[in-house]
């Protein structure tokens, strides 16, 4: 799509129109799109339009509309982290990503919906409420990028941006049957940050392919000075093209990754596409990769991170905030030096030993979610 506006085949004016009637006529149906720039939107494309015809370079996604998730900052268009606190909030300037993706040529057209401060694999908040799963209304599009995810999937925009902590890319890519794709620390850089020598959260991209996944990481992936985690490599390393030959590459196959709770439904899915893989000439075979350990080093990671990013808040505005991100909150207040020393010990030896499993396997092929996209009004399967 983008290549066709940049040689005139298509106007960008005309792939906005089309996408805003789009989100017309099932945004109401399943709530992904929560802040709307039709107007803006409008004329971006046609500035654009206007480009094209006179020679300017050209970027990437030049033409392409995109909606950022409500938890990255956007100039002049309200964020409000999905929270009471935020409702009305206007930053002033735009996060890393969103100024690399309009360097790029991507036309904003709105803002997707997520769970308050963005915790939870369910994208509902007390503003804007929950975003359904398009092929289950009854259900969640999960989270915490799941407005991204559902609008990708009913073809509201063609691109979106999102974040990952613990799953916040892959989550919702997977409830929704889109591309969800968390990069690698720094391979991304995110700028501004309360905590910029964060290891656990990343910036990526959602689509609804691996293709245009790849496409979007040419444009947002690469080093910038003001973040002090980001791999010194360019990004044109993702734009050649895809294909490649799969004879005799080593594949490990874990349904459940060492003994996790998952669902039948999604063994039996997951299953069914192990074939797809030996087709192409992989050489599959059943491996566990030893986890022991990660739940709990995520989860002291997690709580110290909650309490340096939202601590100030809760000592401000406990009334305005949900019990998990409480929870969460008050655990990092807990934690002693002796903890998180612990838990940067333990990752240290999960690191190694996926090291180890990785110089012989390619790939891990495993659950996404341990469930399927469970009822609208659950805040969290048990």
């Amino acid at each position: 799509m983008a290549a066709r506006v940049r040689t005139r085949q298509l106007s960008a004016v005309e792939v906005v129109t089309a996408h805003l009637k789009q989100i017309e006529r099932v945004n109401p149906l399943v709530n992904a799109i929560v802040t709307l720039l039709p107007e803006r939107a409008l004329a971006a494309a046609a500035a654009a339009d206007a480009a094209s015809g006179c020679g300017d370079a050209l970027g990437p996604l030049h033409g392409l509309p995109i909606a950022h998730k409500d938890t990255t900052m956007t100039r002049g268009i309200r964020t409000t982290f999905g929270s009471p606190i935020f409702r009305d909030h206007v930053p002033d300037q735009d996060a890393l990503i969103v100024e690399r993706l309009r360097a790029a040529g991507a036309i904003a057209i709105g803002k997707t919906n997520v769970p308050e401060l963005g915790a939870g694999s369910h994208s509902f908040n007390p503003i804007f409420g929950a975003t359904r799963n398009p092929y289950d209304l009854s259900k969640t599009a999960g989270g915490s990028s799941g407005g991204a995810a559902a609008a990708l999937a009913c073809g509201m925009h063609p691109i979106a941006d999102g974040s990952d902590l613990g799953g916040s890319l892959r989550n919702p890519g997977n409830f929704n049957n889109v591309v969800g794709f968390r990069p690698s620390l720094g391979r991304v850089p995110s700028w501004p940050s309360s905590a910029p020598w964060s290891s656990l959260a990343v910036h990526g991209p959602l689509a609804r392919t691996v293709g245009d996944v790849a496409l979007m990481l040419t444009a947002i992936a690469g080093p910038d000075r003001r973040a002090p985690i980001a791999i010194a490599q360019s990004p044109e390393i993702f734009a050649p093209p895809l294909d490649r030959d799969f004879q005799g590459v080593r594949v490990a196959w874990s349904a459940d990754l060492g003994g996790l709770p998952v669902d039948p439904r999604v063994i039996e899915t997951l299953a069914e596409q192990r074939p797809v893989f030996t087709d192409l000439g992989c050489q599959v075979e059943d491996a566990v990769l030893d986890l022991i350990g990660a739940n709990e080093v995520f989860q002291t990671l997690r709580a110290w991170g909650f309490e340096q990013s939202y601590g100030d808040l809760l000592d401000t505005h406990r009334d305005q905030m949900k019990e998990t991100v409480i929870w969460n909150i008050e655990q990092g207040r807990t934690l002693t030096g002796r903890d998180i020393s612990r838990a940067e010990a333990q990752r240290s030896e999960i690191f190694e030993r996926a090291r180890v499993f990785f110089d012989e396997h390619e790939f891990l092929l495993a659950p996404v979610n341990q469930v399927p996209p469970f009822a609208l009004a659950t805040e969290y399967p048990t």
